[in-house]
């Protein structure tokens, strides 16, 4: 069978299985690793079972549904190595987005893995906990659940073939602003809980598609507990102009990178608005974002 039949058909299998049987017998040439080894820090509460909460009548993206995964409480890691023949040592944690309501699983997440799996990249799409858009604040326990899946990673490199020194973190949206804040905080967000996180949880290089909620509330600057520093690692970054979630969060980042003299690309589309994914529309150039982004990637030595 061919080798990229078999791996989409492996994906999808493990994307229907998390919903239908327990997630942890999904393991093939890919695993799925609980984040946490008891309760995630901080969090007592009661969400009721995970679930697709998709509606037959939901806005369909580029002609299909999408997987709205909700009600998470047991955030894990769905690890999709890269075939070891093409396997280059840099992976990246993907963070879906959902405005921390749902996670969009499939558009966000394993879709990305499937492409970043063809460049030699290996892949881990971050189930993180949600929702948390009515805790304060809502953004710390996905982020909480990224640095402890960035550490892991690092703590695995060996056994799945990975260098340390090139794990990024990609997200989207909600999952865009939480990517951000692992990237620019340095401090861990939790108390350490074992042998795993004496790895560092920053990661080497940030991938943010259209990320939300960074600008403060003038829009003259980021919010004013994310400050970037020369240690901030290198960024790619994309928005369309007629985003409903404000362009000026790509854009104020990129200008505070370049104060601190970080590297960074930023793309600003005209049109193509918000939760397109990886998803290809003909009169949309934004959602030809990844081609860009593969080039950016070879060119940071990921993809060698």
């Amino acid at each position: 069978m061919n080798r990229s039949v078999l791996k989409f058909g492996l994906t999808w299998l493990a994307v229907v299985s998390a919903f239908v049987i327990p997630s942890q017998t999904v393991v093939a040439q890919d695993d799925v690793l609980k984040l946490w080894p008891s309760t995630p820090p901080n969090d007592d509460r009661e969400v009721g079972p995970e679930q697709d909460f998709t509606k037959p009548e939901d806005r369909l993206i580029a002609g299909r549904r999408i997987i709205k995964l909700g009600n998470v409480s047991t955030p894990e890691m769905h690890v999709y190595l890269a075939p070891e023949e093409t396997r280059n040592g840099s992976s990246v944690v993907i963070c879906p987005g959902g405005g921390f309501s749902i996670l969009a699983w499939d558009l966000e997440g394993t879709e990305v893995a499937e492409w970043l799996n063809g460049l030699g990249v290996s892949a881990i799409v971050l189930k993180y906990r949600v929702p948390t858009r009515d805790l304060d604040p809502k953004w710390q326990a996905p982020v909480q659940d990224t640095q402890r899946a960035i550490s892991i990673t690092r703590a695995h490199a060996e056994n799945w073939g990975l260098n340390p020194d090139r794990v990024g973190v990609l997200g989207f949206s909600a999952g865009g602003h939480t990517a951000a804040r692992a990237a620019i905080m340095t401090a861990r967000q939790y108390e350490p809980v074992d042998e795993s996180d004496q790895k560092s949880c920053q990661p080497n290089s940030a991938i943010l598609i259209y990320p939300a909620w960074l600008a403060n509330e003038s829009e003259d600057g980021l919010l004013e507990d994310l400050n970037a520093t020369p240690e901030t690692p290198p960024m790619f970054l994309v928005h369309a102009y007629d985003d409903r979630v404000s362009p000026l969060s790509s854009a104020l980042l990129f200008v505070a990178l370049k104060k601190a003299d970080v590297p960074c690309e930023l793309h600003v589309f005209e049109s193509g608005g918000h939760g397109y994914g990886l998803r290809p529309v003909d009169d949309q150039p934004v959602t030809r974002w990844s081609s860009l982004c593969s080039d950016w990637l070879q060119r940071m030595g990921w993809t060698e």
